[in-house]
């Protein structure tokens, strides 16, 4: 017993035996890695895909939804890829600009809430503000290029002694909805869009009775909308009129009713 206890103890202390020891060891752990890094990557998940194509402003459903296993590494990377049948029929749509077709997969960018599609924010319309629906066309949309959501300004032409007067008149005003001459919205499906018929969008009412004096009035007037960039839509400063002189121009071509509101605080 006493003799292998000291072969033992030469053959753990000798350098050769450490060495190859060591490279056992390190194969070993190697092994289980690669091993455990290929199970990761291989193991399957259950993906939620669309079971038919789903148009725009269409409610998801249970019956919508099928479910299929795929390798986990194959997701790994979609990180906008929506892994939770419950989430998508928790009151969602496909987005107002979005098509899903069959047999694809569910991304977030393609699903809205149903309180935040174009139409349901007229529930939400703030206090003293009122809906306004400005006629364009697809020039005047730059080809379609204004979408729900997005903070526009609009802008006044007009003539004076046959001379243009043309500038920025309201500024900030957030569209609620693009519609068609149907009064459908005009990309419920983005491969297939409608021409242009009204910009929708909620003013002060004070604006509003301004708006449709332009509107109404005999004569040269005409409302240009001008889209801005992202982050004019994002740092959304108040809704106002930004053009006394254009402002008057209109005023004085209108009777003034005695009770008429002229600001947001009289008509509210």
């Amino acid at each position: 017993m006493g003799n292998l206890m000291v072969s033992l103890k030469k053959f753990v202390s000798n350098k050769n035996t450490v060495t190859i020891l060591g490279v056992l060891l390190g194969i070993v752990v190697l092994y289980f890695g690669y091993t455990w890094r290929v199970n990761q990557s291989t193991s399957p998940v259950d993906v939620p895909y669309a079971v038919n194509t789903m148009l725009a402003q269409q409610r998801i459903t249970e019956q919508d939804i099928g479910i299929v296993s795929v390798p986990s590494e194959l997701v790994s990377n979609w990180k906008n890829i929506i892994l939770d049948s419950n989430y998508l029929t928790n009151a969602k749509l496909v987005s107002f600009d979005s098509k899903i077709a069959a047999n694809s997969f569910f991304f977030a960018e393609n699903i809205i809430e149903e309180s935040k599609m174009p139409d349901s924010v007229f529930s939400n319309i703030k206090d003293g503000y009122t809906i306004y629906a400005l006629d364009v066309n697809s020039k005047k949309t730059y080809s379609n290029s204004i979408f729900p959501g997005d903070m526009i300004d609009l802008y006044l032409k007009t003539t004076d002694e046959d001379l243009l007067v043309y500038g920025r008149f309201i500024k900030s005003i957030e569209v609620i909805a693009v519609k068609d001459s149907q009064g459908r919205n005009v990309f419920e499906d983005k491969d297939n869009l409608k021409e242009p018929a009204q910009l929708l969008f909620a003013v002060p009412e004070d604006l509003f009775l301004l708006l449709k004096k332009v509107e109404n009035i005999e004569g040269d007037f005409d409302i240009d909308p001008v889209p801005r960039n992202d982050s004019y839509t994002k740092n959304a400063a108040a809704t106002e009129l930004v053009n006394a002189e254009l402002e008057s121009f209109v005023r004085v071509k209108t009777y003034i009713l005695q009770d008429e509101c002229t600001d947001l605080t009289a008509c509210g």
